[in-house]
């Protein structure tokens, strides 16, 4: 069935959530605080496990440094952290932006629905997952049920310690790999093994940035990276040999 996979993904992000807001009054500040931090190295890990798969920095440094014009001249930050404080006064209108740190007050929500829907929709499962999803076939949804499985872990976490923000990730998740699933025929005739490679490559890279975010160590502009997954694969189509 063509879609299973995210119709799960989406359901185990909510539910994972669900689980972590639920255990988060529970859990004293410590915990949840080192449980997080626990998740940011496992980023930080997962991020250089991916960056390095590159077979030529020039492809993931261009991309990355190109994609952050293109995304700093779209606003794309600022667009989903918008999003984020939209859904924050629909879901949770009695929270307020805390004032510190680097993030100019961003709310523990809006973190929370950024960082989440980033980390879930960037990497090679959500790509390949989301194209063989929309192929259909034996086993079709083989992938991304393993991506669901580990997005609802990372939920529970998450939202344990930030919140209902990570629930709502779930609406980027059914955007980005419904679209995926959508218009897999054509992106399977398009997409080489070497321009997977490098954007996943390019992922790995924005997914280090996640985690130092989730370390509270800088505040790196994720979002603004987003368009450097699109200008990778191009980079290899005109450049490659």
């Amino acid at each position: 069935m063509r879609g299973l996979g995210t119709a799960v993904n989406v359901a185990t992000v909510v539910a994972g959530a669900l689980v972590g807001v639920a255990l988060g009054d529970r859990l004293p500040e410590r915990v949840r605080t080192t449980v997080l931090q626990v998740v940011g190295l496992m980023t930080l890990v997962i991020g250089v496990r991916e960056a390095t798969a590159t077979r030529n920095v020039v492809f993931p440094l261009g991309a990355l440094l190109l994609g952050a014009v293109v995304g700093e001249a779209l606003g794309i930050e600022e667009r989903l952290e918008s999003l984020g404080e939209r859904l924050r006064r629909r879901a949770a209108p009695g929270e307020e932006p805390d004032g510190d740190g680097e993030s100019g007050g961003t709310s523990p929500f809006v973190e929370g629905f950024v960082a989440a829907s980033l980390l879930f929709c960037i990497g090679p499962l959500t790509i390949l997952g989301s194209i063989r999803d929309g192929l259909g076939g034996p086993d079709a949804s083989q992938l991304l049920l393993v991506k669901a499985a580990l997005d609802g872990v990372v939920a529970v976490v998450f939202a344990s310690t930030l919140g209902w923000g990570v629930g709502f990730s779930a609406i980027s998740v059914l955007v980005v790999q419904g679209a995926l699933t959508l218009t897999a025929g054509s992106a399977d005739r398009v997409l080489t093994d070497r321009m997977v490679t490098e954007m996943t490559a390019v992922g790995g890279v924005m997914v280090l940035g996640i985690g130092l975010r989730l370390l509270d160590i800088r505040q790196v502009r994720v979002a603004s990276l987003l368009p450097a997954l699109v200008l990778a694969p191009i980079g290899v189509a005109l450049f490659a040999r």
